[in-house]
């Protein structure tokens, strides 16, 4: 009888001793969302994107994790469909997920009330300037500058750089005309900053052009902007439609400088357009895939070592974005770890909110964060695509040109 008493006690023990063991390994887990788009809209880009993030995850849990503490990462497609993000914001949420890895403007906007009240910070593809100001969005971030900053200083930099180049100058005004998805949240979110760039600058404006961003066929869109006949063109959908609309640009004779925002002016763009980008513009508030900036290096290794059998010649910015984005949540978890726990809100608190000019390489401008300011940066690399290369046309700091507006006037849009 002693004897099977003792082997139960001992079955016991052990049990509990496994139970303790992997209640432990549970502890030192911190459990990330993400929410992508491989199969929608915007899978063009976004595809390539959800790679570099996992790329990150497992490169920062191959490499020390959060302060010896690894991240358990789980993300979903929702195929760019604000209900179906929401319901996977839900499931991430019954998971106990403490920040999710977010894609969308419109989805994220969508959320950003409710993560607020849920105290979960949102880390977006969306670099919505709607999602910066702290009053009403003060769980969402990003790592880069966002659509609108973007926006103004690509305008500004062909202002500064290739006006005064152009035969008309000083003659008459210079013309901009846009080209986006109207419908889209994504794609006319800097419409409103861009324009008011323009009349800051004295542009005269044309009328918007809709191109849908799956389009591959704008034609008509480019016979009504010839009537304008416009110096600049603003286009602010991604590489694919973009691609679509320079090469029917460049067939129909349309003479014009094309600056495109971060998710049009990327390698993909030159690889779908051919010779029609050439002397292309964009914001680039982070660096191209593979170009020599401060921790590439690990961003190519990632690739390599996770996907051997994936040409590097195949990956392009968006891998660099995400990766970004992984950086400024790492650093937040690990301050707010240092802090003493990991919670959604120490990590917004404890961590992001306290980075000032925290460089996180990758061609990304030091960012900062406060409890009234989300916006990362006020400065922008605005880059043209020339001879088969990027060339930076200039860095524009709004921030230090404009200081009284950047203050009072452009956070939030």
């Amino acid at each position: 009888m002693r004897t099977k008493w003792l082997s139960v006690l001992t079955a016991f023990f052990a049990g509990l001793a496994l139970s303790l063991a992997a209640s432990t390994i549970q502890a030192e887990e911190i459990k990330i969302g993400g929410i992508m788009d491989t199969s929608g809209a915007t899978s063009d880009v976004g595809k390539d994107f959800a790679t570099g993030m996992v790329d990150a995850i497992n490169w920062i849990n191959d490499h020390g994790g959060i302060n010896g503490k690894k991240i358990d990462y789980t993300w979903f497609d929702y195929g760019y469909r604000v209900p179906e993000a929401q319901t996977k914001y839900s499931m991430l949420k019954r998971m106990g997920v403490v920040a999710v890895m977010g894609w969308g403007t419109a989805d994220t906007e969508a959320l950003s009330t409710t993560v607020m009240e849920d105290k979960i910070p949102y880390i977006s593809a969306s670099y919505s300037a709607h999602l910066t100001d702290p009053e009403d969005s003060r769980y969402n971030a990003f790592a880069i500058a966002d659509y609108s900053t973007a926006a103004r200083a690509a305008l500004t930099a062909w202002y500064d750089k290739k006006w005064p180049e152009h035969p008309d100058y000083g003659e008459r005004k210079p013309r901009l005309g846009c080209f986006y998805m109207f419908a889209s949240p994504y794609a006319s979110a800097p419409i409103k900053a861009l324009k008011e760039q323009a009349k800051l600058l004295g542009f005269k404006i044309g009328p918007d052009q809709n191109v849908s961003l799956t389009a591959l066929d704008t034609k008509s869109q480019i016979m009504a902007m010839k009537k304008f006949d416009p110096d600049v063109v603003w286009h602010s959908n991604t590489s694919m439609s973009a691609a679509a609309t320079i090469k029917d640009a460049a067939a129909l004779d349309l003479d014009a400088t094309w600056i495109l925002n971060i998710w049009a002016f990327n390698d993909n763009l030159h690889r779908l357009a051919g010779k029609a980008a050439e002397g292309a513009m964009g914001a680039a508030p982070c660096a191209e895939f593979g170009q020599d900036f401060k921790n590439m290096d690990m961003v190519e290794k990632a690739a390599k070592e996770y996907h051997p059998g994936t040409p590097l010649e195949e990956r392009f910015k968006p891998t660099v974005q995400a990766w970004a984005n992984a950086m400024i949540l790492k650093e937040a978890l690990e301050r707010a770890d240092e802090a003493g726990e990991i919670t959604g809100e120490t990590i917004l608190k404890e961590g992001l909110e306290t980075m000032d000019n925290y460089d996180i390489g990758l061609g990304v401008e030091p960012v900062s964060f406060s409890s009234e300011d989300h916006r990362p940066t006020g400065e922008v690399r605005v880059q043209e695509w020339k001879d088969g290369s990027y060339d930076t046309v200039e860095v524009v700091d709004l921030k230090k040109r404009w200081p009284k507006k950047w203050e009072e006037e452009w956070l939030g849009y």
